[in-house]
Order: C-alpha cells, then sequence, then structure tokens
C-alpha cells in the first residue's frame, strides 16, 4: 500500500525531533518521522543518568562512531567523530551543555546577503519558546518551552567555584549567566536536563507528546537511501529497514535532518551536490550545488589536566564500589552526582582584543580523563577543555559509496591556518595563568597533561598536533546563503537553492559554527523554521539588550585577517556597547 504523507522529516535527532513535533501541532497534518537508529530506551541509564554521558560514545548502540581520513594537520591522525543514533539523534548522547552562541554569531550570519532574519534580535524569541528554565522566564528565557533547561545546584565540587574565581583573579569577566545579557567571561553552565534529574533529549522534550497524535508516524531503524523527485521536485524517500526497500511520498515536503555528515550524504546519493563528482560516482545530476558537503567546521579542544591536593574531585566515583549507591540515588530521587553532567562551570574569553567577541570556550570538569571515559588519571585531578571557536580551517563531507550503509570520506583539515596555531598556543598560556591563581592555590598539584616541561611554540605545537580531539560539533555543510553564493545549498528557510518540496533543517545549514556547543542553537534553528514550513508569523523581535566587546578602529584590519567573519561586522569603540 502507498505510504502518502504531507511531510517526511529523514533524521529524529535534535532539529527533526522538534519539526516533527511542531507541524503536528496543525490538525490534519501527517508527518512521517524516518531514524535510521533505534528507540532511546528510557530504561537504559548510559543514556538517561546525566554523569553516564561517557557511555554511549564508547560503543555503537547509541552513536555512529564516524572516523576521519588521516588528518594532514594533526599528524596524520585518524580521528573519531561520534554522532547519535537513535529517536533524539546526538541529544541523546551528547554532555548536555546547554550554550546558545554569541549574539555576534547571529548578527554575523544576518550580515550575508539574504539571512538578514537571523540576527540575534530574531534568533532569541525562538531560544526561549524552546525553553522551560528552572529559575523561571525574563527575557533572555523561556519558561513555558518542552527543553527543560537546569541550573547547577548541588555542591558537587569546591572546585568549580575556585576556577570561576580564579578566572577573574586572572583579569577576566565573571557572568552569572553564559546565555543571558554576557557570554563573554566565566561562570555556571547551564544543563539539559530535567528538573528530576534525567537527560532531556529533544526526543523526551518533543517527541515524547507528539507521538500521541495520530498524524505523526515514527520508524526507526530507517535508514534513507536517496530523496525521490519528480524533475526539480522532491516527492518522496527511499528507505531500507530490516531487509526491506520502501518508498514513502510527501504531498507538501521531504525535509532532511540527518546533522552536518549525513545529510549532505544523502543529498550527494539522491543527485544534489558538485555534479562532476556525483558523475562519477555514476549519480545523474538534479542539482548542481558544488556547496553540499563543503565548508565543514568543528570546534577543536584540548585538555589540560593537574593533580588536585585535596580530595575534593570526582576521582572516587570511578571506584567499582561506589557507583551502585550513586546510581541508586539517581534512580530513586533524581539527585546527587548522578544527576549532574559535571561540566558545572565553564567560560568565553577572547584571546587578544583582535576578536570582536569571544574566540575560546572553556568547559571545567573536577575530574582528569578523556571525554569519553578513557584514559582515567588514577588519582584526584581536575582538568580544563579549552578550544578555538570559529577556525578558518574547513573540510568537507565526500560518497565513499552509493551505499548507505557505508560511512562518507570525512576530513575536517583541523589546524590548516597559521591563526589555529596561534589561539592553541594562546589557550594553553592563558589556562596556566588562570590555574595558577590564588583561588586554586589549595587545589592545585602538579600539571599532568601537557606537563610544565612543555612551554615553547614548538613544544604546545607538537602537543595540540599529538593530543586535541573533537567537541563534536560538526556543521555548515550545507550553508545557508543567498541563491548569488555558489557555495550557499539552501535559503534562509532552509529551502534547497534550484529545487521545490526540499529543505535542509539541522546544524549543516549554519553558515557558520557558532560560539559554543551546538544543540541549543540547532534547536532554536528548527523553531523557527517550523514557523516558516507552517506559514506562521515570526515571533517579534527581541529588544533585550547584550554585551558587545569595544573594538578600536585601528584594530580592524588584524581582526578581519583573524576572524573572516569579523569583517562583515563593525562595533564602535567604546569599552561596552548595548545594541
Amino acid at each position: 500500500m502507498k505510504q502518502e504523507f504531507d511531510y517526511i522529516i529523514v533524521g529524529a535527532g535534535s532539529a527533526g525531533c522538534v519539526l516533527a513535533a511542531r507541524l503536528t501541532e496543525d490538525p490534519g497534518v501527517s508527518v512521517l518521522l524516518l531514524e535510521a537508529g533505534g528507540p532511546d530506551w528510557r530504561l537504559d541509564w548510559r543514556t538517561q543518568m546525566p554523569s553516564a554521558l561517557a557511555y554511549p560514545l564508547q560503543g555503537k548502540t547509541y552513536n555512529w562512531a564516524y572516523t576521519t581520513q588521516p588528518e594532514p594537520h594533526m599528524g596524520n591522525r585518524i580521528m573519531t567523530q561520534g554522532r547519535g543514533k537513535g529517536l533524539g539523534g546526538s541529544s541523546l548522547i551528547n554532555g548536555m551543555v546547554y550554550i546558545r552562541g554569541n549574539a555576534m554569531d547571529y548578527d554575523g550570519w544576518a550580515a550575508n546577503k539574504g539571512l538578514e532574519d537571523w540576527s540575534y534580535r530574531d534568533c532569541l524569541p525562538y531560544f526561549r519558546k524552546a525553553e522551560t528554565y528552572d529559575k523561571g522566564g525574563n527575557d533572555y528565557h523561556g519558561n513555558n518551552g518542552p527543553l527543560h533547561v537546569t541550573t547547577p545546584k548541588a555542591d558537587i565540587s569546591p572546585l568549580f567555584a575556585a576556577f570561576v574565581a580564579a578566572g577573574e583573579q586572572a583579569g577576566h569577566p565573571r557572568t552569572d549567566d553564559l546565555n543571558g545579557y554576557r557570554q563573554e567571561g566565566f561562570g555556571p553552565m547551564d544543563r539539559t536536563t530535567t528538573a528530576d534529574g534525567r537527560r532531556c533529549s529533544t526526543s523526551l522534550a518533543y517527541l515524547d507528546t507528539a507521538r500521541q497524535r495520530p498524524t505523526l508516524q515514527v520508524k526507526t531503524r530507517a535508514l534513507a537511501d536517496r530523496i525521490l523527485f519528480d524533475g526539480k521536485r522532491a516527492i518522496g524517500v527511499s528507505y531500507l529497514q530490516g531487509d526491506s526497500w520502501h518508498e514513502a511520498f510527501a504531498s507538501r515536503e521531504v525535509i532532511v535532518s540527518n546533522g552536518a555528515i549525513a545529510s549532505p550524504q544523502l543529498l550527494q546519493r539522491s543527485g544534489v551536490g558538485n555534479a562532476d563528482e556525483l558523475r562519477a560516482m555514476g549519480i545523474n545530476s538534479v542539482a548542481h550545488l558544488p556547496g553540499v558537503g563543503e565548508n565543514l567546521q568543528d570546534h577543536l579542544e584540548m585538555y589540560l589536566q593537574y593533580e588536585c591536593l585535596k580530595p575534593v574531585s570526582l576521582y572516587p566515583a570511578l571506584q567499582w564500589w561506589n557507583k551502585p549507591p550513586i546510581g541508586i540515588e539517581w534512580y530513586l530521587r533524581g539527585t546527587g552526582i548522578g544527576a549532574s553532567n559535571h561540566f558545572e562551570a565553564g567560560g568565553f574569553i577572547r584571546s587578544d582584543e583582535s576578536f570582536a567577541w569571544p574566540n575560546l570556550q572553556y568547559h571545567f570538569i573536577p575530574l582528569a580523563m578523556n571525554y569519553d571515559g578513557s584514559n582515567p588519571v588514577k588519582a584526584h585531578g581536575f582538568q580544563c577543555h579549552v578550544g578555538s571557536m570559529r577556525s578558518p580551517s574547513t573540510g568537507s563531507v565526500k560518497l565513499k559509496s552509493c551505499d548507505p550503509r557505508d560511512h562518507p570520506i570525512l576530513r575536517f583539515n583541523y589546524m590548516a591556518h597559521d591563526t589555529d596555531w596561534r589561539e592553541f598556543r594562546a589557550g594553553v598560556r592563558i589556562t596556566r595563568e588562570i590555574i595558577a591563581q590564588q583561588a586554586m592555590d589549595e587545589f592545585r598539584g602538579k600539571e599532568i597533561k601537557p606537563g610544565m616541561m612543555i612551554k615553547s611554540d614548538a613544544e604546545i605545537d607538537a602537543f595540540v598536533r599529538e593530543h586535541a580531539e573533537t567537541a563534536l560539533h560538526p556543521s555548515c555543510t550545507c550553508k545557508m546563503g543567498d541563491a548569488s553564493d555558489p557555495m550557499a545549498v539552501v535559503d534562509n528557510e532552509g529551502r534547497v537553492h534550484g529545487l521545490s518540496g526540499l529543505r535542509v533543517v539541522d546544524a549543516s545549514i549554519m553558515p557558520q559554527v557558532t560560539t559554543g556547543n551546538l544543540n541549543a542553537p540547532t534547536i532554536m534553528m528548527a523553531e523557527k523554521i517550523a514557523d516558516r514550513i507552517r506559514g506562521r508569523a515570526p515571533l517579534p523581535r527581541s529588544q533585550a539588550p547584550y554585551f558587545v566587546a569595544g573594538r578600536q578602529p585601528a584594530k580592524l584590519a588584524e581582526a578581519a585577517a583573524r576572524d573572516p567573519q569579523a569583517a562583515l561586522l563593525w562595533y564602535p569603540p567604546r569599552a561596552e556597547a548595548i545594541r
């Protein structure tokens, strides 16, 4: 029997769940949501307990576990790139850090032709619409949205407060809300967890309610093969479920929400991309869009690890005999160490005044180990994750074959520019200045990584080359832009240039990666475009003020050279401006 729907959404991740929920709010609108992964089992503590965030990354049940080609500027290392597989997508396996990005990110987007409605004032209402903030709503936060955002409350470790105080002592500002008036500075880090201490994925936030509607059909373990076209119009999707091939048809639109790696891969298999490359793969070109799969951006970061002189880190929680009581408290009451993602403090700073807005991000954790839980230091310790935010180095996603089960060819081209190396050297030296402050005196032991013997530019570069890791923020491979931009793939509403009935809505359509973690911006983008799909008027622009750092006119040329997006913007030479 022919499957027909108004909309088909490919990918039930951070964007797809939002779209499925919002579109089916309209009576009579039918939606098919296809997800290549499985269900988000609510009894699986690995995905539901915030402190267990490393576990889903260690296997392939919930993780696509992509790998890169040898990265030419990273000593030809083959690097991993975890992406969520299952209802909720990467919101099911991420670190639950809720960071929206800097206001100037969105003003930078809006400075591009055709994207004028993506300014911060246009985006802030949709951040608020999505959110229920545990401190209550205000000009920056919502109080009635599906996504639950909580602030750190438990006194898990005095190291968090000490780190923020050390940042202040080193001359950096403090901010009490990294998602409010001022992002720049050090302060508490919000997270996407519920009031009872559970992960708030987009599946829980949006899909749980929407799945009660008879107009929404969700198919898991349904791997999209290609988009079906009638001429230049998308009319459906071919997909593999189990050992069987199926076709489903959309009378209105096909919406691709597979993420920055799988979305361009699906478009390319469907004949949308660089026509010459597709023909070489034996694929007939439907639309020549050379930007598909290009402009791949990510955040790279490194871990600076220290011994802790006092027994106040989370090291005891790694011992097997302590895990059962932690799990029982979390399961029964939703409290304790298990209810935290342990990224309870962080910050954003400018490594020098030539940057118009922060170019370095910090995550602080009272434990010394890799993000995926490997190689823990067997002693009390803590670490700073620090990395650059808007690297000029970009990579690509290319087809390996026409088989949807094959992973694509990934090359991020990390650290290809001199700017990258300058920023990471600055990151090491600034971090050492912060940890050397008085606030850390009673806790600071020896530096484990990189180790104080690593001092020169060449030594720091070698450390970065050997040890820097992805922050798991791939983006920008189907970027938004005006049709006059030869590398733009979609317009300001996610509609694919030159085609009808086809949109892309996920982190791949960012024209430039935002300053911070990507889950919150991706949800915002889906909320915003959902209104456009439904024919609803955009929410009124925010009038809330926001912080803009001062810049001297003499610094403009230097800033433009080091941060190309900054060349699109101009701010008055004042210590602080309110826009």
